[in-house]
Parts: C-alpha cells; sequence; structure tokens
C-alpha cells in the first residue's frame, strides 16, 4: 500500500530526513519511535505533502501512485489521513459540518455527488456510536474548548467518518491519560481492518500496549536504524533510546 524509498527531506536547508525505506501493506500497524529531533513528525508531514518540508530525493507510493506531485488536499482524497499532535481549533463550525464538508470535497475529487443528508446523518450516529461518542459533542464548535482527550478522540472520529486507505497518526497519546489513551486507541482498535493501514508515531511504548502493531522501526537522526516486532517497543522502554545511539557510533 505505501511504499517509501530512499526518503531525503529537509526545511529551511537543514536536512531532517536523510533516506527512510519503508513498505506498509494493508491491514498491517507500523510503529514509529524515536527520540525527539528523530525526524517522526517531519516523516508523517512529508507523507501527507506538508508545503513546509522539501523532499529532495526519494519516493512516496501509494497504490501504485507516487504522490510527488500530488497536493495535501489531493493526498487526502487518495486516501491518506494524518492525525496531528496538536489540532487546531476552528471557532464557529461544528464538528458535524466540518465533516459533512470533508466528506462531500472527497466525494467531489472522485466525480460524486454530495452525499444525502440521510445517509450522512445515519453515518455521524453510526460512527460516533462505535466511538462512545455523545451526540452534544458533534454540535460544538471544532475542538474549541476540547480537552486533550476530546481533541484526540474527535481525530479518531474523523478517521471513522473518511474511512482512509492509510492513517498516520502523529503522538496521537501526547498528553492524554489512561482513561483517554484507552478510550482514544479502542477507535483505533475498531476501525483496523484488513484494508487500511495505520503507521502510529510515538515516543512510548504505553501506546502500544493498546494499538499493537505488527512492526516497529526506530527512527534516529532522520534515518530508520531498526525494526522488529512488538517486543523492540519493550527492548526500549527497558534500555531507553542511548542504546540505539550507542549501537550507531559502534
Amino acid at each position: 500500500m505505501l511504499t517509501i524509498k530512499d526518503l531525503h527531506a529537509s526545511v529551511e536547508d537543514k536536512a531532517i530526513l536523510k533516506g527512510i525505506n519503508l513498505d506498509v501493506k494493508p491491514g498491517e500497524v507500523h510503529a514509529i519511535m524515536g527520540p525527539n529531533g528523530s525526524g517522526k513528525s517531519t516523516l508523517a508531514s512529508v507523507i501527507a505533502g506538508n508545503e513546509n518540508f522539501e523532499v529532495e530525493k526519494g519516493s512516496i507510493v501509494l497504490d501504485g501512485e507516487d504522490l510527488e506531485d500530488a497536493s495535501p488536499e489531493e493526498r487526502a482524497h487518495k486516501g491518506v489521513f494524518l492525525s496531528f499532535q496538536y489540532p487546531v481549533e476552528i471557532p464557529g463550525v461544528s464538528v458535524t459540518n466540518f465533516m459533512k464538508t470533508a466528506i462531500n470535497e472527497s466525494r467531489k475529487a472522485r466525480g460524486l455527488e454530495d452525499m444525502p443528508a440521510n445517509e450522512m446523518l445515519k453515518l455521524i450516529r453510526e460512527k460516533s456510536e462505535l466511538l462512545e461518542i455523545d451526540r452534544k459533542f458533534l454540535s460544538r464548535s471544532l475542538n474549541e474548548g476540547f480537552s486533550g482527550g476530546e481533541k484526540k478522540r474527535n481525530e479518531i472520529f474523523q478517521m471513522a467518518m473518511l474511512e482512509p486507505k492509510l492513517a498516520i497518526l502523529d503522538e496521537t497519546d501526547s498528553g492524554l491519560d489512561i482513561d483517554a489513551l484507552r478510550i482514544v486507541a479502542n477507535g483505533v482498535n475498531k476501525l483496523k481492518s484488513k484494508d487500511n493501514a495505520i503507521v502510529v508515531i510515538t515516543h512510548y511504548q504505553r501506546l502500544l500496549d493498546y494499538i499493537v502493531p505488527d512492526y516497529v522501526h526506530v527512527l534516529y537522526n532522520g534515518k530508520i536504524v531498526k525494526s522488529g516486532g512488538k517486543e523492540l517497543a519493550m527492548e526500549l522502554e527497558e534500555k531507553g533510546y542511548d542504546w540505539i545511539k550507542q549501537e550507531e557510533t559502534v
């Protein structure tokens, strides 16, 4: 589904990604871990098409299609979803109206008409019940006054509504207490299928107690320096990232 080859990217002439190779197949969950400044969020942003980053070399291919010239909007319409570490507030736009607009824009890009209102309401009802979201929550302005847990749950609701091929969760556990973490992770697990793929970016192993990855990759200094199964996350929890740094300097 997602194939990244020899990806190099920079921001303001500073090299961040220095040769990333990654292959994510349908039905898989990949976790990307690493210390601060290793390039994790940059990788997420580059896959999503953030124009603040310059891709200098390499390729990002989704379902056989090179995304090099695709805008962030085009990538979203092709099935790329990015859950932000710090979701923005949009006063005056309700969660429901935001989702209606997002879904209909995506349909328009595929040459489809707007989703009929009754179908939209049915979909909103199904997904909100799936994620245990109170109906009152959906009438609030997007992320305005939301707690950290509410913002993250709203991101997972957006993911449920849009049904992306590839979901990238950028430190979705940031700032969450255990209860909120469990709710968000349960939502993600309910949305996993054989037809989609999920990339989880995190500092900590604790999220991976709830969202169990098929593969764990360690990003350090702009490169994936180690890959393995979920046991690698446990090893990182025990030894810390200094262990990886020491291996790199040997």
